[in-house]
């Protein structure tokens, strides 16, 4: 029998050093372009409440035959942690050969949803944005607001961006520190309103469950990427900007399922469900599929999807060992 290989370990630094942006945005054009030709197998999202500590847990599995690959991601999100000290998410995922069963790494499963999360929305904001585009809205100011905007800057010359959050300090030390990291101007918005003000992408990363900024102050040419909200209850996009924009969504299944901002317009009549009827995956392989419209808003609803994981995770994996990031665990 041949020894088995040393089990890879990435810590969230490891993965960030392992998982370049650039990286994490081809691996979800692969991954998009998998899940349109119908080689993916992902099943749906598994919530499982702990309502007597005010949490809850996910359990996200995917294949990809085209990575060789499965995985599956464990994330917890628990409201009580603040008061003992930790992060309200936690979170691993573990990726495994689809050939033996094997394991072949475990990876910080925060640090990755951040890149991939931000990835994804740079493959939206390429196939979708005006090619124009150099002004960004960020509405958040936490880990995910950030891969979101360095994603952006990796698919369009972006020269400004303004950040809004309920917290003000919050978002003067997201501007400050994504200024220096990104070489671009970077202010703290004092409104929704200021931060919508000539905007030609907007991306809203937020545990919000109500809209975070109203549908007059949008520019009339916008993309927005909507990453925040992943429940039937909640929403951070209004249902006039919803109604009124061009949908994609990451896989229809899931997003009627879990998008509140799609759920609640239909359910209320103001949006037909036949409007939701675009996945990322098909303007990979339908370009023409892509922003003909200069003059349209489009909007790109993620609720994340377990290929994400495996592509994501695999490509780290990969790069982690040509560079010999990480460490290796004795089984």
């Amino acid at each position: 029998m041949a020894d088995e290989q040393p089990l890879l370990y990435l810590n969230a630094d490891a993965v960030r050093r392992a998982l370049p942006m650039s990286a994490a945005i081809e691996a979800m054009r692969t991954a998009f372009t998998e899940l349109a030709a119908g080689g993916a197998k992902v099943p749906e999202r598994i919530h499982l409440d702990v309502e007597q500590n005010s949490g809850v847990a996910l359990f996200m599995p995917a294949h990809s035959p085209a990575c060789q690959k499965l995985a599956v991601k464990v994330v917890t999100l628990f409201e009580g942690n603040a008061d003992r000290g930790l992060e309200r998410i936690q979170g691993q995922v573990v990726l495994l050969d689809d050939q033996t069963g094997q394991t072949l790494a475990i990876l910080d499963g925060k640090a990755l949803t951040a890149i991939r999360t931000g990835a994804v929305s740079g493959l939206a904001t390429d196939l979708l944005a005006r090619r124009d585009a150099k002004t960004v809205a960020i509405f958040g100011a936490g880990v995910q607001a950030r891969t979101q905007l360095e994603a952006i800057c990796a698919v369009r010359d972006i020269t400004a961006a303004k950040v809004y959050s309920q917290s003000a300090n919050s978002a003067q030390r997201f501007a400050e520190q994504m200024a220096k990291a990104l070489g671009i101007r970077v202010v703290a918005a004092t409104s929704s309103a200021d931060a919508l003000a000539g905007a030609d992408i907007v991306c809203t990363a937020t545990t919000s469950s109500s809209p975070v900024f109203n549908d007059a102050d949008l520019p009339k040419t916008v993309h927005i990427n909507a990453v925040g909200s992943y429940q039937p209850q909640v929403r951070e996009i209004a249902e006039a900007t919803v109604v009124r924009s061009r949908i994609v969504v990451d896989q229809i299944k899931a997003a009627l399922a879990e998008a509140g901002e799609l759920i609640q317009p239909i359910e209320s009549g103001a949006l037909q469900r036949g409007a939701v009827n675009t996945e990322l995956g098909q303007l990979l392989i339908s370009p023409e599929l892509s922003r003909s419209n200069q003059s349209n808003i489009t909007l790109f609803k993620s609720v994340g999807l377990a290929i994400q994981d495996v592509h994501a995770a695999a490509e780290a994996a990969r790069i982690a060992t040509e560079q010999s990031i990480g460490q290796r665990l004795c089984r």
